[in-house]
């Protein structure tokens, strides 16, 4: 299993909530093996990784099951959006009638209902796959400070799934986002979506953990799988 880390500032002027699903998508990226012509991409949301794809492709087959974040998602002649749920099983079967020579996902599957079943469907679509997913190691001490039970699967878990599955590279890299003050980073947690837009704490005790968190960054972990 190769770890490896980066460290990034985060700043007041910086205009969006997503800087680190971006450093995730560019990684995820160069670990796509030549130029796939046909791409899947699970869990497309606005377009992250449409936005990053350098080479010439045929076809980019979207699938999210927010119509909010399609309405954002790049749209030409090669870009097909379509709405669809990945935990819903039947979506696979619909995904099957396309062709497909790679199947990318970032930041998405994190939160797979049952990832194991996820994981096979993914498999029986008999392609390459580059795969960026969040684990419980992401927000670490906040949960620990907080005295919560982290809501993302463990490093463990994804890679025996994978190995399951796939058994190809698995690579956990491990980031961190510095903050300027408590307050931007609880900010950054509400509006970056990485919480899944899960409210686990009310609002006394959220101030208690603002008052008590002992750093001045938050940590990411994410698990790459890549054939």
């Amino acid at each position: 299993m190769k770890i490896s880390s980066e460290f990034s500032k985060y700043a007041n002027h910086y205009n969006s909530n997503n800087l680190i699903q971006e450093r995730v998508a560019e990684k995820l990226l160069s670990l796509v093996k030549g130029k796939p012509k046909y791409i899947l991409d699970l869990g497309c949301g606005s377009g992250a990784l449409a936005k990053k794809i350098e080479w010439k492709y045929k076809k980019l087959i979207g699938v999210d099951f927010a119509p909010g974040m399609l309405e954002l998602h790049p749209k030409n002649e090669n870009i097909e959006c379509i709405y669809g749920n990945f935990n819903d099983i039947n979506l696979f079967d619909t995904l099957l009638t396309y062709k497909c020579d790679y199947v990318l996902s970032a930041s998405a599957l994190q939160w797979a209902e049952n990832m194991d079943v996820i994981f096979n469907s993914i498999h029986k679509l008999n392609t390459p796959i580059a795969l960026a997913i969040f684990t419980s190691n992401t927000f670490k001490t906040l949960y620990k400070t907080a005295s919560l039970k982290p809501l993302l699967p463990s490093k463990e878990e994804i890679f025996d799934l994978q190995k399951k599955h796939f058994s190809v590279n698995y690579e956990i890299v491990k980031y961190k986002l510095e903050f300027e003050s408590v307050r931007d980073m609880f900010r950054y947690i509400k509006r970056s979506g990485v919480s899944g837009s899960r409210n686990i704490l009310s609002y006394k005790d959220m101030k208690k953990l603002m008052k008590e968190y002992p750093l001045n960054y938050l940590e990411f972990e994410v698990a790459f799988i890549s054939s």
